[in-house]
This record gives C-alpha cells, structure tokens and sequence, in this order.
C-alpha cells in the first residue's frame, strides 16, 4: 500500500463503526486516501514508522486522524498524548470520535491537545452527516501547520 499521501487515518477497533465512517466519506468523497487502523499499538507504529510498519516514511504526515479513545492493546488517551508531546506529529490535527459523552474524558483530551471531540451519534443518518461535515472541514477548510 502507498502510504506517501494519507488525507485520513482512522483508528478505530469497532469493525461496525470502522464501516460505517469509512462509507460515510465515501459517499462525500473523502477517504481517498484513508488509513484504517485496528488499535492504538498499530497507531502509534504506523505514526512513528515503527514495528511492523518500521519501513514507512514518517514524515508523510496525515492531514487528519479519527481517534476511537475505547481500544485494547493502547487507548485513545495514550495514542493522544503520544502523538501531541511529540514534535513531529504534534501539529496533526487529532479529532477524537468516540461514544463517551464522559466530561472527564473529554476534558482530559482537550488538556492532552485534542483538535476536536465528536460522541458518536446513535443513528446511521445522523452520524453520516456528521462524519461528512467533520472531513469536508478538515479536508477543504482547514489550513494545515506545515510539518517539518
């Protein structure tokens, strides 16, 4: 798989939920380039060109990642602050999508240096629509740091 130009990396262990966004940004065409990633240990290799992904360039940055928080292996929350205490990939826009409406978990994700916190509505319509709105802003209306 070429990996040079990623617009979207997913990181979601719910296959139904992995599915159901990947079509939501197909059907507004944008998951192109997208990247579904099962849990946060494959993640964190893929963003850091380590393990089995140790061959990967890591400076071909994603425009946007979609963080599920629940996940075994490694949670949402350390893949985070992984990704935002480093300063490589800190200025990757991270837009976590997950079912916890908790307001401890989402302040602690706005402190780790979340862009954005989305619960996943219940209904297929109603979360289309929202997966649709969030790619269409990251992808075409956000201006992108410039990742050294």
């Amino acid at each position: 798989m070429n990996y040079s130009h990623i617009e979207v990396l997913l990181i979601e262990d719910n296959p139904d939920d992995a599915k159901l966004t990947i079509r939501a940004l197909k059907k507004e065409n944008l998951a192109n380039n997208l990247i579904h990633l099962k849990d946060g240990a494959e993640a964190l290799d893929f963003i850091f060109a380590e393990g089995e992904f140790a061959g990967r360039d890591a400076t071909c940055k994603p425009r946007v990642i979609l963080l599920d928080l629940k996940m075994p292996k490694v949670n949402g929350m350390e893949v985070l602050e992984r990704i935002k205490t480093d300063p490589s990939t800190k200025t990757i826009p991270v837009v976590i999508l997950t079912s916890s409406d908790e307001d401890p978990d989402i302040k602690k994700c706005y402190a780790l240096g979340a862009n954005s916190y989305i619960v996943k509505p219940v209904d297929f319509t109603n979360f289309a629509k929202a997966i649709a709105e969030l790619g269409f802003y990251w992808m075409f209306l956000n201006q992108p740091a410039n990742n050294a």
